[in-house]
């Protein structure tokens, strides 16, 4: 048996607008809870496993290592927290003899980052499964570095590992996450602008797309792959008084007929949760009965990716979609009482003109609560192939989604402060 230490990093990154300009009202802080890890430790049964999330407690690391002393530790990390997570691998190295594993997104995106002194694997991709897989290994001193999307990492010289199949059984749907990992936390994890305490709950891995800016798609290397149903109501069920159930997926409805069937269950339970899902516009407009299917089911809100105003700027970011169905999207489920969480995406090549062009669409359209992000090719991504020549800024504690890692077309300050000024008029309502 080995005992297994998660860490969720700090709330982590760097402000350009801050920093250069004295803009201190553009942050993101995060504030769920860590699902990916209640996922891992869910398949870690006869193991003894902890998750320390650093977000809710951020000095508690050395203290939870001193009092738990595992044998392994295991990060996650988007790009911004990915500098954080091997300063404090280099930390652990220092004091326990424990094993480092790094996995999430930008060690899928982009494993090479990760192939440093102090991180012993990298889990590249969908990890439930060859995390459990990895710590068998290690506990029976067999063979790890031949276990498809695990890499034994060799700083120096080149990453070498074996790529993993994604399929069904990668979902290991019959372990359920174990949210009683972070029960003292519970309180802590809210979503604001849409409800207060949340809990999250994942439904598929993937997505059926393949947007140039989106890193979720090398997850399961362009795979889409759901749960069962009966999976998604247990763990809804297992959060318990929780009034609002988050379905994290890039793409709850990527399959009509499973999400219709979950609909049906939910329905047939009695469970009485608002839920707020992630949708494609096109999805909407495809499927309207599956939606009102699911506001019966409770679904409260909708999270739906708009990101340009132009089929122009869609196009540049391969979203398959059009400005005419986003608003046929939006017109379906304001009527059927849905409300509409819209993603935009802020290049910094915006000029005062394209600003205002925005602004004037959330409101001509009443979107509930518009959300917009700098653009930011992450490492690994289509996009980040593509503009690799116009990145100014590699480090990677500015890639937050709030800072613009190639040139302005505005004066610096002007794109800052006119960002600053869109977001205080759409989250003027977020507490």
């Amino acid at each position: 048996m080995m005992k297994i230490l998660l860490v969720n990093p700090p709330n982590c990154g760097k402000s350009i607008p801050e920093e250069e300009y004295g803009i201190d009202t553009i942050k993101m802080i995060f504030r769920g809870e860590p699902l990916a890890l209640e996922v891992i430790a869910g398949n870690l049964d006869g193991h003894e496993v902890a998750i320390t999330d650093l977000k809710v407690v951020p000095n508690a690391l050395d203290e939870e290592l001193a009092r738990f002393e595992p044998d392994v530790v295991g990060f996650t990390a988007v790009a911004c927290e990915a500098n954080t997570v091997v300063r404090l691998a280099k930390e652990i190295k220092k004091h326990t003899h424990a094993v480092v594993v790094v996995g999430g997104h930008h060690a899928s995106c982009d494993p090479d980052f990760f192939n440093q002194d102090g991180i012993d694997y990298i889990v590249v991709g969908l990890g439930k499964l060859s995390f459990r897989e990895l710590v068998d290994a290690l506990d029976t001193r067999t063979a790890a570095s031949v276990i498809p999307g695990i890499a034994k990492t060799d700083p120096g010289k080149s990453l070498n590992y074996v790529r993993r199949t994604y399929s069904v059984k990668d979902a290991v749907d019959a372990r359920a996450p174990r949210y009683d990992l972070v029960k003292a936390h519970r309180n802590q994890y809210v979503m604001s602008g849409v409800g207060g305490k949340v809990g999250f709950v994942v439904s598929a891995y993937g997505c059926t797309h393949n947007c140039s800016f989106c890193s979720i798609p090398q997850m399961t290397l362009g795979r889409y792959i759901t749960h069962r149903p009966e999976a998604v109501l247990r763990d809804m069920l297992l959060l318990g008084d929780i009034p609002m159930i988050r379905l994290v997926d890039a793409n709850t409805f990527g399959n009509p007929e499973m999400a219709r069937q979950l609909g049906r269950k939910i329905i047939e339970s009695g469970l009485k949760k608002a839920i707020v899902a992630d949708v494609r516009s096109d999805t909407v407009t495809r499927h309207p009965d599956l939606f009102k299917l699911w506001k019966q089911a409770g679904l409260a809100a909708a999270v739906i990716g708009f990101e340009e105003i132009t089929d122009a700027g869609l196009e540049r970011l391969n979203k398959r979609s059009s400005v005419a169905v986003n608003i046929e999207a939006m017109e379906i489920l304001k009527e059927l009482g849905i409300r509409i969480i819209g993603d935009f995406i802020v290049s910094p090549e915006y000029s005062e003109a394209d600003f205002d062009a925005l602004d004037g669409f959330v409101s001509s359209h009443a979107i509930d609560l518009p959300i917009p992000s700098i653009l930011t090719p992450l490492p690994g991504t289509p996009l980040h192939r593509e503009m690799a020549d116009k990145i100014v800024i590699h480090d990677l504690d500015y890639y937050t989604f709030t800072n613009a890692v190639f040139p302005t077309r505005m004066e610096p300050m002007s794109f800052y402060r006119t960002y600053a000024d869109l977001l205080k008029r759409f989250l003027k309502h977020i507490s």
